[in-house]
Order: C-alpha cells, then structure tokens, then sequence
C-alpha cells in the first residue's frame, strides 16, 4: 500500500525527523538533476536532426549521449518515484485487510522494495567493474556507466524505502519532495 493513501485515511503528521529530511532533499536534487538530464536529451537530438539534414553531418556523439542519458533521467525517476509513492502499488487489497495487519503489510512492502533496490546495487555494481574496461566507440566513455544508473537508483530507494519503513512505525507520512 503506498503511504499516499495511507496518509489520506488516517491523517499521519509529516515526518520530521533528520533521516527523512535528508530523503528529500536527496529526492528533491535527483528530481532536478533529472530534469535537467531531460532537457540535455532533448538539446542532443535536435543538434543531431540540425547536423544530419541541414548540414548532411551527423554528429555521431550525439546519439551515444541521448541514449546515455535516458537511463540516468530513469533510474532516478524511479528512485523518487519509490519516496514519493508514485509507483503502482497494491492499495486496494491492503485497504481490505484489518487495522491489525495493514502495517505489518506496508512494511512488508517497503522491505521487498527495499530488497529490490539492494540487489539493483549489488547486481549493478557488479557489472560497472565488469563493463569498466570496454569503451563505448560513439562516446569513448566505459560501457560500465550504463550500469552506474542502477547502482544509484539502487542505493536511493534504499534509502527512500528505509525512510517510509521509519515513518510507518512512527505513525508519520514521507511527505512528497515536490511539496
């Protein structure tokens, strides 16, 4: 159950507690700096279209970095996603449960994301030192880059998913960072 509905059911207080700012401030930055990655996409494929057909010269890097960049606007999407309840979750089978055992479940929830996001860690990791050492020909940066996104998504929904686990158990709502 994500702590959206939650919070609207039972009215929490927003948590205020250090952890959880530091969880916003960290979403709040990966939401920008996505943002800004989007904009960089959007600014290397129209140089791309200018360079092929009003000067027949593609630019070859251009491509390379769009593609490069989508999965880094990505994983962070999904990082703030998790934090701000914006994934699909599983509200209205959880909202039929008692009182008794709907915690128990959101915190089940939250650990398997949480779960998730350290093998994304673990698993990306793991291929970024695999990947290190073959260049990409169109950038001439490390194919392991590509495997970094899931590295950083992974250790911030981590965090953002211990941040929810905490609130839950005191009774407080992980307010969105865009609020």
């Amino acid at each position: 159950m994500s702590s959206a509905a939650t919070v609207s059911e039972t009215s929490r207080p927003p948590s205020r507690h250090a952890y959880s700012r530091v969880c916003a401030l960290l979403s709040k930055a990966s939401l920008m700096l996505a943002v800004v990655l989007l904009i960089a996409i959007i600014v290397c494929v129209q140089y791309q279209v200018v360079g092929r057909y009003l000067f027949n010269d593609t630019p070859v890097w251009a491509e390379g970095l769009a593609l490069q960049l989508v999965l880094y606007v990505t994983a962070l999407g999904v990082a703030v996603g998790v934090r701000d309840a914006g994934h699909i979750g599983l509200d209205s089978l959880v909202a039929l449960l008692p009182e008794s055992m709907r915690l128990k479940i959101e915190i089940l929830i939250h650990a398997l994301v949480a779960l998730f996001g350290a093998i994304m860690v673990s698993s990306g990791w793991l291929w970024t030192r695999l990947k290190w050492s073959d260049i990409k020909p169109m950038l001439g940066v490390p194919v392991g880059v590509d495997y970094l996104a899931l590295v950083v998504a992974g250790f911030l929904i981590v965090l953002f998913s211990v941040e929810h686990i905490v609130a839950l158990l005191r009774d407080e709502e992980v307010v969105p960072a865009w609020n």
